[in-house]
């Protein structure tokens, strides 16, 4: 990036709008399409149960993307390989679109989820090469609040786009969009950092027995993975054993995310004045203790929708105190190897998620303590984890 820091900063600017744009956009394969899963059977034949693969399908797509694009992030210029993506995450959306089956767009989608993946792969890494410490946090708490605003309006938008055009238009938009990015990448590439291929022995592999490494991935996975099992199983216990509507299961989520963006923009300045380290294990204890809070509230055979939102603040107040700055270390910690250090953080959190939720389902008829106490503990995993291993040295680490 330029020297001069007039000049730098609207390249800057580019270049987190554009990556913002891009992750966005790998979400939205989700969230947009949501709406549109119920009618599928009718549309093309098959299940319901068929029908959510289309979901799943995309989900397994972007955990085998994030490992196929860490792998060629760390040998080849990774703003061509985010072209690609896009171009290829376009033309497999616009396939969905004229899928003349069910099984046909459970296959296109797996597609589509691995091509979708490499924004998310690359950000945090492009953001690094852009900002300085404190920047490049700040800057990775304002992407995580974009990013999780998606799951909240994008299934507003799929609501509509079903309505006015029915299930190929949410993948109508999504092909037009990332066509649209792709161009705009590509016009603009030479303002984009170019990240300096490194291609370290040992691969994923050295990240995987690296105590360092594993500290940052494993705390971060283990406290939003710890979130998202709760949030994925609070609507059938609020809906179902605690006698509560899915407007207040909205009312819970969207008072999270919003302390969620609070913490998330208030951590690189509490960093940057407390030291990331202590941001980090102060977000995870207090993460851990909201959901410990609701495990105790949940045993107590509490199911009030205010006291349930009440103690899901600080559940996610914790993971934006920690989640920039524990994101920012971890690709501190992969020592250059940003792409592959990142589709590990990624996918950690994938796992984990995907654990989380299958051991909590059996349970989800029993009430609020089974899921909150199977939440608690994953997330109380990333304190023992910041614990147990070794942090980023200081020289390593920088301010």
């Amino acid at each position: 990036m330029s020297a001069n820091p007039a000049a730098a900063r609207p390249a800057r600017a580019l270049a987190f709008a554009t990556l913002a744009a891009g992750a966005v956009l790998g979400l939205g394969g989700t969230d947009l399409v949501l709406p549109a899963v119920p009618s599928l059977p009718s549309a093309l034949g098959g299940t319901p149960g068929q029908a959510q693969l289309v979901l799943a399908a995309y989900v397994a797509g972007s955990g085998a993307g994030l490992l196929l694009f860490g792998e060629l992030g760390a040998r080849f210029d990774q703003r061509l390989l985010l072209i690609g993506s896009l171009l290829g995450f376009s033309a497999l959306s616009t396939a969905a679109a004229y899928a003349p089956d069910l099984e046909a767009l459970i296959a296109l989608r797996a597609g589509q989820g691995a091509a979708g993946a490499a924004a998310a792969v690359f950000a945090p890494g492009m953001l690094r090469a852009s900002f300085d410490a404190p920047g490049a946090v700040k800057a990775i708490g304002l992407l995580g609040s974009i990013e999780s605003l998606t799951p909240a309006l994008a299934p507003i938008a799929g609501v509509w786009l079903l309505a006015i055009g029915g299930w190929r238009a949410s993948f109508a938009v999504l092909a037009i969009g990332a066509a649209l990015l792709a161009a705009a990448v590509f016009a603009l590439r030479g303002r984009l950092p170019r990240i300096e291929t490194r291609v370290l022995g040992g691969g994923y592999g050295r990240l995987l027995i690296s105590p360092v490494y594993l500290r940052y991935a494993l705390s971060q996975a283990f406290t939003l993975g710890g979130l998202l099992t709760f949030v994925f199983g609070a609507p059938a216990v609020m809906t179902g054993p605690l006698g509560l509507t899915l407007t207040d299961f909205i009312v819970m989520q969207v008072s999270g995310i919003m302390f969620f963006i609070l913490g998330a923009n208030l951590a690189g300045a509490m960093a940057s004045r407390f030291g990331a380290e202590r941001m980090i294990f102060v977000g995870s204890a207090v993460s851990a203790a909201g959901a410990v809070a609701l495990l105790a509230y949940g045993v107590a055979g509490g199911g009030g929708v205010l006291a349930i939102t009440i103690l899901w603040v600080p559940v996610n107040l914790g993971l934006g105190l920690r989640g920039p700055p524990g994101f920012f270390r971890a690709v501190q910690a992969a020592r250059g190897d940003d792409a592959r250090g990142v589709a590990l953080v990624i996918l950690a959190i994938l796992l984990t998620t995907a654990a989380g939720t299958a051991a909590a389902a059996p349970f989800i008829t029993l009430g609020l303590a089974p899921l909150a106490g199977i939440a608690a503990m994953i997330s109380c995993a990333s304190v023992l984890v910041l614990m147990a291993l070794p942090r980023l040295p200081r020289e390593a680490a920088g301010p």
